[in-house]
């Protein structure tokens, strides 16, 4: 007779890898689909596309935001405590309340598309019209009733330790999605010859079908293995467990939760600022309506593709984080959790400052590789990119904040940098109008409202807990000069070998030509004048230059 395998759960290190392998390979897949999406959509549609997800991400960050990382805590006090019937009803009353919120959020938005479409453009005519934006944000709605399921179920594992099944479920959806999207639009466009709204839904409606699959994943994975999650209601129960009742469950839920919801709603709404005045704003300067949809486009859909590249660092950055700053702080030691916040920083520095400058300054041969040759996408992208770095610094002090249970203090810094992107937008596109291509004001917003809310979080960390950050300082200040140094360089090369290039294979040539000439050189820079042993350690850069040396000698 065949043995059942038994699950196993993730150490801390399996569960960190697993996890961000997970988010990765997702990163990915979600890069390389907006080759053959765009090549059948287009601009336009791809500013459709952006209209419908941004409105849609908000109530996404509403329904679910928070919720994985809420059960997951309460799921495994519980569970170490032995309550396994509170554990078991912390999961049927988070599956019970996030069913509501999720069928409410679809209603507002299925019902009220018309209404969210005309604040998106007006009564601007020439480009999708409130018709076309009103179809595709009621097919995005459907996704909302499934997600927030998905959540409950990805918390409860993760509470358990069983990393694997969620990062396989996240894999899963998305490959589900891609392939809807792909397949989809490709059916929608060449097959059936219908209009290009009905392939922007064929690819929308893709985040439902991925969800759907995922969730069917793991309800089979729970049910499939209920002996190692106690499912079966437990007769003996001690007399705390018994005092805790579905209300406290609830509260529990909603307190954890709650700011991680609130700040993922903020970082949706910077997009959705953009999505009601960059369109209107550029046609009231005079941009066409097809320009100012395609440079919309760019801001909300492919241009925010490319962006991953970078934030997938910061995201593996913020998965580490967590559990190590949390360490630190449950035992009171605040030098320690001083010192890996600025590690933190230090290291996203290092990496993503040469990382988002380097695209910025190849993004004409870049922009060809995924999406081809194009007047305002290479433009555009050139500084929205910088949306990245301040995306990934504003994660990592999301980070801080909620480990130091800092909640006020980070409410009032994401609404004051929410503010300030908002009231700005319209005003430093009119301003940039004058000197530059006016859509840069957009992006300059945001990457201001993104700075204050970090800058104020950071001068209250440093008031309230004495923590320092000059050595962090002079890290950014040293990567920044670094990588001037390296485009310097760059700039040099590229009058023998030129950027302004048009086909995809030339383009990846010339970028894999000058992401290894200046990934060397900065590398080495750094290497030379310290930079990377103050960083990362003397002891750490030893085991990297004993495992180079192996793996030479094995080679030869």
């Amino acid at each position: 007779m065949k043995k059942k395998r038994r699950f196993t759960k993730n150490t801390f290190i399996q569960g960190a890898f697993v996890a961000t392998l997970g988010i990765v390979i997702s990163k990915i897949m979600g890069m390389i689909y907006v080759i053959p999406f765009h090549a059948m959509i287009g601009e336009q549609g791809g500013a459709l596309y952006g209209y419908a997800y941004n409105i849609y991400s908000i109530f996404l960050s509403i329904s679910t935001a928070g919720i994985p990382l809420a059960i997951s805590s309460i799921t495994s006090e519980y569970n170490t405590l032995g309550y396994y019937n509170a554990k078991e009803r912390v999961f049927r009353i988070a599956r019970k309340y996030l069913s509501i919120v999720g069928i409410a959020c679809f209603l507002v938005l299925f019902l009220f598309a018309k209404e969210i479409a005309y604040l998106i453009i007006g009564n601007i005519q020439g480009g999708n019209t409130i018709e076309d934006i009103t179809l595709v944000i009621r097919v995005i709605s459907f996704s909302v009733l499934v997600v927030p399921m998905l959540s409950v179920y990805r918390g409860y594992l993760q509470g358990h330790r069983y990393i694997t099944p969620t990062s396989v479920s996240q894999v899963l959806e998305q490959l589900i999605r891609v392939s809807i999207i792909i397949v989809g639009s490709y059916l929608v466009i060449y097959i059936f010859d219908l209009p290009i709204k009905f392939a922007v839904s064929a690819a929308l409606f893709g985040a439902t079908l991925g969800s759907v699959f995922s969730l069917i994943y793991l309800i089979y994975t729970r049910r499939k293995h209920k002996k190692e999650f106690k499912i079966e209601a437990v007769a003996d129960m001690s007399a705390e467990e018994i005092k805790i009742t579905d209300r406290m469950i609830l509260k529990q839920i909603l307190l954890c939760a709650f700011p991680f919801v609130f700040c993922d709603v903020c970082k949706s709404l910077y997009n959705s600022v953009d999505t009601f005045f960059v369109v209107k704003t550029l046609v009231q300067l005079g941009y066409s309506v097809t320009d100012a949809e395609t440079v919309m486009g760019v801001i909300s859909t492919w241009g925010n593709k490319l962006n991953m590249i970078v934030i997938a660092i910061g995201t593996g950055f913020s998965v580490s984080m967590i559990p190590n700053l949390a360490a630190s702080l449950t035992k009171h030691d605040h030098k320690d959790a001083e010192k890996k916040i600025n590690l933190s920083y230090q290291s996203l520095a290092f990496l993503t400052i040469p990382m988002t400058l380097g695209l910025s300054f190849l993004s004409v041969p870049v922009w060809n590789i995924f999406y081809g040759s194009d007047f305002y996408g290479p433009i555009v992208f050139r500084f929205s990119i910088m949306v990245a770095i301040v995306t990934v610094l504003l994660s990592s002090t999301t980070v801080v904040a909620l480990s130091l249970k800092e909640y006020k203090m980070l409410f009032v810094a994401c609404i004051a940098g929410l503010l300030f992107n908002a009231i700005f937008d319209v005003p430093f596109m009119y301003l940039l109008d004058k000197f530059t291509y006016a859509f840069y004001g957009a992006t300059l917003a945001t990457c201001l409202g993104h700075l204050l809310t970090i800058g104020m979080v950071l001068f209250y960390v440093k008031k309230k807990y004495g923590f320092h950050f000059k050595e962090t300082f002079h890290t950014f200040l040293w990567s920044l000069f670094y990588t001037i140094l390296m485009l310097l360089g760059l700039s040099i090369l590229s009058i023998f070998v030129p950027l302004n290039v048009i086909g995809r294979v030339t383009s990846f040539a010339i970028v894999v030509l000058y992401a290894l000439l200046g990934g060397i050189f900065y590398l080495f820079i750094t290497y030379k004048t310290g930079l990377v042993a103050r960083i990362f350690g003397e002891d750490a850069l030893d085991k990297v230059k004993n495992k180079v040396k192996k793996v030479f000698r094995w080679n030869s």
